[in-house]
C-alpha cells in the first residue's frame, strides 16, 4: 500500500440522541430518524439508504467507533475527520469525541473540522429559523483553542510536521478570522507544537486564497455548487446546474419537479477538470449525493452514482495529490464516511454492500 497517500473520511457524529435535538426535532431524534422515513421520489430512485454491516448504531457506545475504525482501516482509509460543534463554549454531539479521547482504542488517526455556522432548520427548508447561533469573538476563540489542544496532544491526532491539522467549515463567517488564526498559532506553539495546520473548507465561498484568512490550505467540498465555482469550470456549468434529467427518468408528479436532479458522471467530469489553483487546495470526492431524506422538496439528487464511477474519480484525485503535494501532505478527503441522510457514505448499505470500500482499497493500493 502507498503509505504516503492518506485518504481521510469526513465523519458525522449525529447518530446518538441529545437533549437539544429532542427539543428541536422530537424525542429520540438522530440522523437515523430522517434516513428511515425516506421514500423514492421517482422510478429507480435509490431510497431509503439503509445500513448493513454496522446496523443502526448508537454513537454513545464506544464499541461502534472501534468497529467503524477497523472497517475503515481494512479498506485503505487513513483516518476520520470529525465534525466538531462548538457554540461559544457550548458543545453539541461531543460524546463520540470525548469517548475517543478517554480511550486508547481505536488506534486510528483523526482530526477535527469546526462546523462554525448557525444551526437552522435548513433540513426542513427553513434556513431563517435559527436553533443555535454562532457568535464569533476572539475571547471565545481563545477558550476554544485551549479545548482543542487537548485533542491535539493525543498521539492519534493527525499532524503535518508536528502541526495539528484543523479544518474550519466556513472561515468567511468569522469577522476577525485573521486575528483568530494568529492567536491560535501563538497558543499552539506555547504547547510545544511547531504550529497549527489550518485548512478552510471551500463550500460556500471558493477561490479565496486561504492565506488571506490566515490559513495554510483549502479543501474543496464535494459536491460543490458555489456560484464562484461555476466560473472556474471549463464546461458550461450554468447549463449543467439548470438542466434537469427529468425526461430520462419519466418524472411526472409535481413533487418530483421540486427537486434538483443531476448526473453523477457529469459531476466527476466537472470537478476533475477544474483548473489548478494558485494556492494549496486539497482534493475531495463523494461516493454519491442525495439529501432527499432530509428535505421534502428542493432536494439535490445525483443519479447514476456507482462504485465504478467513484473509482474513476478516485484515481484522478490520488494522481493529482501525488503530483501536487509533498510526501507529508498527501492528504485528500472523502465526503463522507457516514452521511446517510445525504446519500453520501462509505459505510456498507443494502444496495452496494462494501463495494465503495473495496474500490477505495483497490485504488489506493494500486497507485
Amino acid at each position: 500500500m502507498n503509505n504516503k497517500i492518506k485518504p481521510i473520511a469526513i465523519y458525522l457524529p449525529q447518530f446518538h440522541p441529545i437533549k437539544e435535538n429532542n427539543e428541536w426535532w422530537g424525542q429520540g431524534f438522530t440522523e437515523w430518524t430522517n434516513v428511515t422515513k425516506s421514500l423514492p421520489k421517482f422510478k429507480g430512485h435509490y431510497q431509503p439508504h439503509l445500513p448493513t454491516d454496522l446496523g443502526f448504531y448508537d454513537l454513545r457506545l464506544h464499541d461502534t467507533l472501534i468497529e467503524q475504525a477497523k472497517l475503515a482501516q481494512e479498506h485503505g482509509i487513513y483516518g476520520f475527520c470529525f465534525y466538531h460543534y462548538w457554540f461559544n463554549g457550548k458543545l453539541l454531539l461531543e460524546t463520540p469525541l470525548h469517548n475517543l479521547l478517554k480511550n486508547k482504542t481505536p488506534d486510528f488517526p483523526f482530526c477535527l473540522c469546526w462546523a462554525n455556522e448557525n444551526w437552522t432548520r435548513r433540513w426542513d427548508g427553513l434556513e431563517e429559523e435559527v436553533l443555535i447561533k454562532q457568535d464569533h469573538t476572539i475571547q471565545d476563540d481563545l477558550e476554544h483553542i485551549k479545548y482543542l489542544i487537548t485533542f491535539f496532544k493525543d498521539d492519534r491526532y493527525i499532524k503535518i510536521e508536528n502541526k495539528p491539522v484543523l479544518l474550519v467549515y466556513r472561515s468567511e463567517l468569522h469577522p476577525q478570522i485573521n486575528e483568530c488564526t494568529k492567536m491560535w498559532r501563538e497558543e499552539v506553539r506555547k504547547e510545544g507544537f511547531e504550529d497549527i495546520y489550518l485548512i478552510r473548507v471551500e463550500n460556500f465561498v471558493t477561490n479565496v486564497n486561504p492565506e488571506s484568512h490566515g490559513f495554510d490550505a483549502a479543501m474543496e467540498f464535494a459536491p460543490s455548487f458555489s456560484g464562484q465555482l461555476k466560473k472556474t469550470y471549463k464546461k458550461n456549468v450554468a447549463k449543467y446546474l439548470t438542466t434537469k434529467v427529468l425526461d430520462k427518468l419519466k418524472i411526472q408528479t409535481r413533487a418530483d419537479l421540486n427537486n434538483n436532479i443531476y448526473d453523477y458522471r457529469d459531476l466527476i467530469d466537472l470537478m476533475t477538470n477544474r483548473p489548478v489553483p494558485t494556492y494549496k487546495r486539497f482534493r475531495a470526492i463523494c461516493p454519491g449525493w442525495d439529501n432527499s431524506a432530509r428535505r421534502k422538496s428542493n432536494a439535490t439528487i445525483f443519479i447514476n452514482s456507482s462504485p465504478k464511477s467513484y473509482s474513476v474519480w478516485l484515481k484522478d484525485i490520488i494522481d493529482y495529490t501525488k503530483e501536487n503535494f509533498s510526501d507529508g501532505e498527501q492528504l485528500f478527503f472523502i465526503n463522507a464516511w457516514n452521511e446517510w441522510a445525504e446519500g453520501c457514505h462509505l459505510e456498507p448499505c443494502i444496495k452496494w454492500g462494501k463495494a465503495y470500500l473495496e474500490e477505495t482499497k483497490k485504488v489506493v493500493e494500486s497507485r
